[in-house]
């Protein structure tokens, strides 16, 4: 259909503006407005609404002159698509890379990174995880202030770099998950205001107004944001969603947004023949988000574990500043990989309240665990990475943990070879009030974090961007090429050893000593023991251990009731009863009668 349709329910008139030219719209009923059309691809067109605007649409496709300019229409139709055959792996076996756009290569767009995607599959990633490239204000950002959401950022390259980019991600084997935003639109080129009652203020949220989902004329605003997910999973055939601080999506109706969506992609991943993944973000350790909608869960596939995140962080390194002040102790990090969320209605001091409840019934692979993310980077003061806070030893120590733990990994862009360069927070905003209320903005917040306000680079300064680049050549020294290498052992041994096939958690234990700054976690199959201290130490076990599957150091010896460890050192070691973890033996198919089937000499 070509004919442009908008939803303005309280407006008297509404015009298309078809490149100059005004034509009035007729009321459809329900609010919507239609006519003015067909429009070709290519056409350039907006709204006017009472006589104010023109205004881009509300669900442009293509906003080729930012988001302040008018829509271009679209037809999907003319892209030609290779993978008719694709299929995603299940999330169970993944491994996620994240990735920012505009920094992961020198030119910042999507075709830029099909050359880089060999790097991905000799690594061992099966999904890449898009930040958010709906259309936002400004050549660069983090893409969390995204105002025209089914329009990708033009100057990554558009619908069609977009498509490219997972058309060839899927020829390479690797899925796409793409973050989408659902709790705010960002503070410039928000026209949405203007159409209808997209927002409430019976609500607030740390980034601006609340979404209307469940006051009066929502019905049309839920059908906006779903629409919007549909749209990217079947028009630019994406694999699965990210789906930015559910926390802070307000929905009070008995049937709440993320169930709906979760109903609404369930069907059509059965209409396409596709896998399609949800993912949360979500600050609650509410494991409603993850059960199944027949038991009043929301039926999402899995969340990130901030707890397993912040517990590994501190105890490698130490901090305990902000929401830090809850971690730290090695036990920490075993209640997360034991039960999934550390805290689960226990009190937080950091919350100065009870948090969180039991998940730990569910399968490990509804948690995705990390080291680093982009938030966990980019919302310190400098932008540092794990590589600039620990040593290359303790690096290869987390590193072990993220990946042998029972949960869905995650890298971030250039983790796997401790990349030295920054990622910073950075935006490009045109408006010099808005472009001074971010600094102000982020001096604040850090002060209140801890850090000197002082050393926050400038988010509007060009160099605070280009810092962020990656710097591919880092791979051809060291200690880079050698991280490398530990990730894609790490990976290779993931994927290919039947103890990661079990991902109960029930079946999990792990033991620390506080002062001796030892971790040893078992799983059915294997065992991890790590020596975070700076002098070598022998690592008591619990049984005698069958062969050294990986070590990230020379050294390791195996002695009774222990294994002796260098120090920063990690072991991946075979348990005794890894043949209970055996692949169960498929029942032969029985022989064709006689006469049929094939014949060898």
């Amino acid at each position: 259909m070509n004919i442009p349709r908008v939803w303005a329910p309280h407006a008297h008139q509404v015009d298309l503006d078809c490149q100059g030219e005004r034509r009035p719209l007729k009321p459809l009923g329900d609010g919507w407005w239609c006519g003015g059309g067909p429009l070709t691809h290519g056409t350039d067109y907006a709204f006017l609404v009472d006589g104010e605007g023109p205004f881009p649409d509300p669900r442009s496709p293509w906003q080729p002159q930012g988001v302040h300019g008018p829509s271009r229409w679209l037809d999907h139709d003319r892209f030609t698509w290779h993978d008719t055959a694709w299929q995603a792996p299940p999330l169970a076996s993944a491994v996620i890379q994240e990735i920012h756009v505009g920094t992961y290569t020198p030119e910042g767009t999507f075709e830029a990174i099909i050359p880089r995607l060999d790097h991905l599959r000799d690594l061992g990633i099966t999904h890449v995880e898009l930040m958010p490239v709906a259309a936002f204000p400004g050549r660069h950002g983090w893409g969390y202030d995204g105002v025209a959401l089914f329009a990708p950022h033009a100057p990554y390259g558009g619908p069609e770099g977009l498509k490219r980019l997972v058309d060839a991600c899927h020829g390479k084997g690797l899925a796409v998950l793409l973050d989408v935003v659902y709790n705010h639109l960002g503070p410039s080129g928000n026209y949405l205001g203007h159409f209808g009652p997209y927002f409430t203020d019976a609500y607030q949220t740390p980034w601006g107004q609340a979404v209307n989902l469940d006051r009066a004329d929502s019905p049309q605003v839920r059908r906006f944001f779903l629409d919007n997910a549909l749209h990217w999973l079947e028009h630019y055939h994406i694999d699965g969603l990210r789906i930015d601080a559910v926390h802070a999506i307000i929905d009070t109706s008995a049937t709440h947004f993320l169930e709906t969506l979760a109903e609404e992609v369930e069907r059509l991943q059965a209409r396409l023949g596709r896998h399609l993944t949800l993912i949360a973000e979500s600050d609650l350790n509410d494991p409603r988000i993850l059960r199944p909608r027949a038991v009043g869960g929301y039926g999402l596939d899995a969340q990130w574990n901030e707890d397993f995140h912040h517990a590994l962080h501190a105890a490698l390194t130490g901090e305990r500043q902000g929401y830090y002040e809850d971690f730290g102790d090695l036990a920490h990090l075993s209640r997360a990989v034991t039960r999934g969320f550390c805290y689960a209605g226990d009190y937080s001091r950091y919350r100065r309240r009870h948090h969180g409840r039991s998940a730990a019934d569910l399968p490990g692979h509804c948690f995705v665990g990390c080291l680093q993310n982009h938030d966990q980077i980019g919302n310190r003061a400098v932008g540092d990475r794990s590589s600039r806070l620990l040593s290359t030893g303790l690096l290869q120590v987390g590193a072990a943990i993220v990946l042998t733990a029972p949960f869905v990994p995650m890298l971030f862009q250039g983790e796997e070879w401790g990349a030295g360069t920054p990622f910073l927070y950075f935006t490009d905003h045109q408006e010099p009030e808005l472009a001074e209320a971010v600094r102000e903005g982020r001096r604040r917040e850090f002060a209140a974090f801890g850090w000197d306000p002082e050393q926050v680079p400038d988010p509007q300064a060009p160099e605070t961007f280009q810092r962020s680049r990656l710097e591919w050549d880092e791979l051809d020294r060291e200690p880079h090429r050698e991280l490398l290498q530990w990730h894609r052992n790490l990976i290779h041994l993931r994927r290919h050893h039947p103890a990661f096939a079990d991902d109960r958690l029930d079946r999990v234990t792990a033991r620390g000593d506080e002062q001796a700054r030892w971790w040893v976690m078992s799983r059915p199959g294997i065992v991890v023991a790590c020596n975070l201290a700076p002098s070598g130490q022998r690592v008591p076990l619990t049984q005698q251990p069958g062969e050294i599957l990986l070590a990230s150091a020379p050294g390791v010896s195996l002695e009774a009731g222990g294994v002796q460890l260098p120090a920063e050192s990690v072991v991946i070691l075979e348990a005794p009863d890894c043949s209970l973890l055996s692949l169960p033996t498929l029942t032969p198919t029985p022989p064709p009668p006689a006469g049929e089937g094939l014949h060898t000499p």
